[in-house]
């Protein structure tokens, strides 16, 4: 599978995740924000992680302007599947593509450690190897990772399973480590093929760096 990772001014993410999707058998091309088209044959689009043009104004609010950026949301439109991880979930926000927006952790803090997630919903490309109710490990690193959306639209991320992830510990009770709302830590779009989340799986590929459970998160898209 041939795999498109955007790289920005301040993206310090994109090196590791070429490694864990062509660790995985798949054709990784690194496309600079610059660029105003994708490569041709392209099966996944990938924003990475980081702090794209150091995140000035907020999280991912000049990255949206980058040229390249209109030929994934064209992708994206035309069902393409595309991943946002850390930085590039508050991409895929601030495009529009997801719903909703982030905040500042409640702690005011940048947190970087692993964390539990339990998987909420199977039903879609990104999580379709595991069981609901899986409990996973899996590293992140944000400052602006507290996800928010109005109560309607909170309604509908459920009405439409479009919430994933949640934020828990080991034995799956909620725990929340930035405020994000419902502890929400991973969504998708209606269409089930523009996936966003705070966690970090190319950096839980490894059982020798402490995880392997986004193997399969990284496996399910590149299938």
């Amino acid at each position: 599978m041939k795999v498109a990772v955007i790289v920005f001014p301040g993206t310090n993410c994109e090196m590791d995740t070429k490694y864990a999707c062509e660790k995985l058998g798949a054709n990784v091309s690194l496309v600079f924000h610059k660029e105003d088209k994708l490569p041709s044959d392209i099966r996944l689009v990938i924003l990475p992680g980081g702090f794209s043009y150091g995140d000035y104004l907020r999280s991912a609010a000049i990255a949206k302007f980058s040229p390249i950026m209109q030929d994934v949301i064209r992708f994206a439109n035309e069902g393409g599947n595309v991943l946002g991880i850390c930085n590039g979930f508050q991409m895929l926000l601030e495009m529009q593509l997801l719903p909703g927006a982030m905040k500042r952790n409640a702690n005011v803090h940048f947190i970087s450690k692993f964390h539990h997630l339990k998987v909420i919903n199977t039903a879609n490309k990104f999580l379709h190897l595991f069981k609901e109710n899986d409990i996973l490990n899996i590293p992140i690193a944000h400052g602006e990772g507290n996800y928010f959306i109005d109560e309607a639209g909170l309604r509908d991320l459920y009405a439409n399973d479009q919430v994933l992830l949640q934020y828990v510990d080991a034995q799956g009770r909620i725990s929340n480590p930035n405020g994000s709302l419902d502890s929400i830590a991973c969504i998708c779009n209606k269409e089930r093929n523009v996936f966003g989340l705070m966690p970090h799986p190319e950096r839980a590929i490894e059982e020798l760096l402490g995880s392997s459970d986004g193997v399969d998160m990284l496996r399910g898209l590149l299938a």
